[in-house]
């Protein structure tokens, strides 16, 4: 079910518009410690669905639990990191590796998505470890890559995830969406953040730091790796493909609405700590230079969802990405029965029923590719977070051990 193009060595924003999870029309909110849904919802689900749903869902969590009790549970801990220069808060989470023996508890988990196992504020592990931070998608969150987090962080990693205010669930501000290269910098600060405090998430190997981006976030992953946008770039090509979700996002934020903007826009976001980056089906990488991708100076491994899509399509994003990447130190990867939406978590028994008779057509987000051969979503993950610690072992690993 894999296609690899090159081997070197939202913005698919639609549900229609890519909806997030935590903002489906019924109006759950995301008002738990945790991030989940909470009901009731605007307009109830029939009693019978629900029920079906909620054993389906307690089936669902007695067997994952199974499956992780050999396993050294990870610790969890939420932060908020203050800006006194430009009025962003960041919500940020962490998952981090640690001998607690603790009991753990569902993050994450709500009436649609499963959530991941964890020990809140358990004590973080001995010894050093590679940092990954995750960038969400438009209007996404920090729980939508719980599944890669999760098991990132059982494999070693310290895994930050932020809220990138303006363009998150619960924050959709018009000025803080319109300052979209603030979004790298958030990323530098969820860095900083986790390097100052040792004693709550571990010790970082300050030479294995990496972001990973879904959709809009590897548009900030490039960034951060020193990719540069060209707002005039982009506007041009969005006149020859007006159909992209990337160019109506884009028109929504306003990011170069003033000559500021567009310097702001348009300058050198990248920070050298940063040492190799995952994009996961990505938007508006069509508006980055030909001469700052040929010369980018991380290796970069570049996911595209191969499901056919009218607003995302591969071959104008993705595949577009990789072949103006150096070939010696990228990598694409495209997987025939994966959406764009196979990068969020997965979907509970019933979800997907739940969600077309609340809004016909907001079952998409449960939905990957079809037939003969499809994978479950969860399979489609497992060789997802497979390829990205495979392509981390090969590229910010140096032969000397920790």
């Amino acid at each position: 079910m894999t296609k690899v193009v090159r081997d070197g060595s939202n913005v698919g924003f639609n549900v229609r518009a890519y909806r997030q999870p935590h903002e489906l029309r019924f109006r759950t909110k995301m008002d738990a410690p945790d991030g989940g849904f909470r009901l009731p919802c605007t307009c109830p689900f029939k009693e019978e669905t629900t029920l079906k749903i909620a054993f389906s869902a307690l089936l669902l969590t007695c067997l994952t639990t199974v499956a992780l009790a050999g396993e050294n549970p990870v610790g969890f801990r939420s932060s908020t990191l203050a800006d006194a220069h430009n009025d962003r808060t960041l919500e940020m989470v962490v998952w981090y590796p640690s001998a607690t023996t603790a009991a753990t508890q569902l993050i994450g988990d709500d009436v649609v998505f499963v959530g991941a196992s964890a020990v809140r504020d358990a004590p973080p592990a001995a010894g050093k470890h590679p940092l990954l931070v995750l960038s969400h998608g438009y209007r996404g969150n920090w729980s939508n890559q719980i599944w890669l987090a999760s098991a990132l962080a059982h494999r070693g990693y310290i895994v930050a995830a932020i809220n990138h205010p303006g363009s998150t669930t619960h924050d959709r501000s018009p000025k803080a969406a319109a300052q979209l290269w603030q979004r790298p910098v958030d990323v530098s600060r969820a860095i900083d953040g986790v390097t100052a405090q040792p004693e709550k998430f571990g010790l970082v190997a300050n030479d294995r730091i990496a972001v990973v981006g879904h959709s809009l976030g590897g548009w900030t992953a490039l960034e951060i790796a020193g990719a540069r946008f060209d707002p005039d770039r982009f506007a041009h090509d969005c006149k020859a493909h007006p159909q992209l979700a990337s160019c109506t996002v884009y028109g929504k934020m306003n990011p170069a609405s003033t000559s500021e903007s567009k310097t702001a826009l348009a300058a050198d976001l990248r920070d050298e700590r940063v040492t190799a980056v995952v994009t996961l089906d990505l938007g508006l990488s069509r508006g980055m230079t030909d001469e700052s991708l040929a010369a980018l100076p991380v290796p970069t491994l570049v996911i595209a969802a191969g499901v056919p899509s009218h607003d995302l399509p591969a071959e104008l994003e993705s595949a577009n990405l990789a072949k103006r990447l150096p070939p010696a130190s990228s990598r694409y990867v495209e997987i025939s029965d994966a959406s764009h939406f196979s990068f969020l978590s997965v979907c509970k028994p019933g979800a997907e029923a739940m969600l077309e008779e609340e809004v016909p057509g907001d079952g998409i987000i449960c939905r990957d590719g079809d037939g003969n051969g499809a994978r479950s979503r969860d399979l489609i993950q497992q060789q997802v977070t497979s390829l990205i610690a495979e392509f981390f072992q090969s590229s910010i690993y140096k032969e000397n051990s920790l």
